[in-house]
């Protein structure tokens, strides 16, 4: 059939021409772009996919750059403590420098003083002055801070990292199981013969945690004069003696560590079998004899969870904190309880691509300004400054040796720390997420780049469709002319 108001070929021809022009369009699109996806009409589904894709790229991305920069604040804060690590040894070189008094004069004595109030005016300085990007990390705006400590249960409280999850407080209680024990050997004062006194001469081999002392005894010295004795030379043993009844020569005598824990240790042994017969140590009076004894570590409960103890300390590291305190003497060595908040402070990093409890972790940066390091018990390293408690000119080397000990210490255990925190935990996060994000982005590759090869192999069949389709359509317009053939 002929018909001129209606062109059916030339509509089917327009049809075809109008598919293949958006062929073409999509295609150039793709190649032009380099996105497979541009619209969501393009792939709905996909694009809904490569959107989250796109979210946790970005999220990776930053959580990268925040471990690369947590890693820049440690390098800092470790270099500041490095220089505090080494004013710490000059110092403890010019205390034992100092402690020579038979051959330095009490003038170089003072001058020693004068290099130690300096190198602790420079530790106080480095804390207060380290800073990264405007981010003071050693003066203490770093460290946790708590509430309701009771410090005649606790000595000290050091907190290395809390995490608050949702809580903007974290109850700490410590509940003590069993309590720390000193090492004790017990030497009777109820010698047939001689009470009170020792019946004949006897050496005797003392050791204790620092080192071994030999004592000396004669017939007839009474025990308060050993213990004397001992307590000459505690300094050398670690440990100490004392007579149970001050009043009572008879009462007995007791060798004790001066530290509590499993590290603490007493031992006598008589070094001539052949004198001194009635000479014996036992674990207690009326106990059984032995030569040595060990003390034993605190027991205690951290909010629930059985702490590690050493001694008088306790420590705990779980996934909400990561905290060591030193109980006070008396209150590790007795069963009860104690409580106090963590209440803010310290140092968050967001180490992963989500913002909550488990890619988040704490970490605290305490101050380390001269009256910061050291403890209750020894002192801290201000005392050592002129006008100090324990300052050289005021004769005081051994106490400021002891304090330079625990001071050494505290920074050599803040750097290890820093050190473990970096290794550990930022280096393999950062590598977890580094192949995290290298997997994110070739999957978000895989919904939404072109396949060049693929869209280029369109594009020719595109091209080529266009072209046979404007063909087809002239010839279309043209057929209705063969109408004016049956005019004639």
């Amino acid at each position: 059939m002929s018909r001129i108001n209606t062109n059916i070929g030339s509509i089917v021809a327009q049809q075809s021409l109008a598919r293949s022009n958006m062929d073409l369009s999509t295609s150039l699109r793709r190649l032009s772009t380099g996105l497979k996806i541009n619209r969501g009409a393009d792939n709905p589904a996909g694009l809904i996919v490569s959107e989250r894709l796109r979210s946790e790229i970005s999220s990776t991305t930053q959580a990268i750059s925040n471990i690369e920069r947590a890693s820049n604040v440690i390098a800092t804060t470790e270099a500041a403590l490095s220089e505090i690590s080494q004013l710490l040894v000059d110092i403890q070189g010019l205390i034992v420098e100092a402690a020579n008094t038979g051959g330095f004069s009490s003038e170089e004595i003072a001058a020693n003083q004068l290099q130690i109030d300096s190198a602790i005016e420079s530790i106080t300085r480095i804390s207060n002055s380290t800073t990264f990007a405007g981010l003071k990390v050693l003066n203490g705006s770093l460290e946790y801070l708590t509430s309701g400590e009771d410090t005649s249960i606790l000595n000290d409280v050091d907190i290395f990292g809390a995490n608050f999850g949702t809580n903007s407080t974290i109850p700490v209680t410590v509940e003590v199981l069993a309590s720390a024990e000193t090492a004790q050997l017990f030497i009777s004062g109820n010698t047939a013969g001689s009470p009170g006194a020792f019946l004949s001469s006897v050496e005797f081999e003392v050791t204790g945690p620092t080192g071994v002392q030999v004592i000396s005894v004669t017939s007839g010295t009474s025990l308060s004069a050993v213990v004397f004795n001992l307590n000459q030379v505690s300094d050398a043993t670690g440990v100490s003696a004392y007579l149970v009844d001050p009043t009572d020569q008879t009462s007995g005598l007791i060798i004790t560590s001066q530290e509590v824990g499993s590290d603490a240790f007493v031992s006598v042994r008589k070094l001539d079998r052949n004198s001194g017969s009635f000479f014996q140590t036992f674990n207690q009076q009326g106990g059984a004899a032995i030569i040595r004894d060990t003390g034993e570590d605190v027991l205690a409960l951290v909010n629930g969870n059985l702490a590690l103890g050493d001694g008088q300390k306790v420590s705990l590291r779980s996934q909400t904190i990561n905290v060591e305190m030193e109980l006070t003497r008396a209150a590790s060595q007795t069963l009860q309880s104690t409580s106090f908040t963590i209440i803010g402070g310290g140092a968050d990093f967001q180490i992963g691509a989500s913002i909550d409890t488990s890619q988040r972790v704490g970490f605290g940066l305490p101050s380390v300004a001269a009256s910061k390091l050291g403890n209750q018990s020894k002192g801290f390293l201000n005392s050592v400054a002129s006008g100090g408690v324990n300052s050289l000119v005021g004769g005081k080397q051994r106490e400021a040796s002891l304090i330079l000990e625990v001071a050494t210490d505290q920074i050599a255990i803040l750097r290890g720390r820093l050190g473990a925190f970096e290794r550990n935990t930022l280096d393999t996060t950062f590598r977890s997420q580094t192949v995290a994000l290298e997997n994110l982005t070739a999957s978000e590759s895989r919904v939404r780049d072109t396949d060049f090869a693929f869209e280029t192999a369109r594009l020719t069949r595109a091209q080529v469709l266009v072209n046979a389709g404007t063909s087809v359509l002239a010839l279309a317009n043209n057929s209705s002319q063969s109408v004016l053939s049956l005019l004639q």
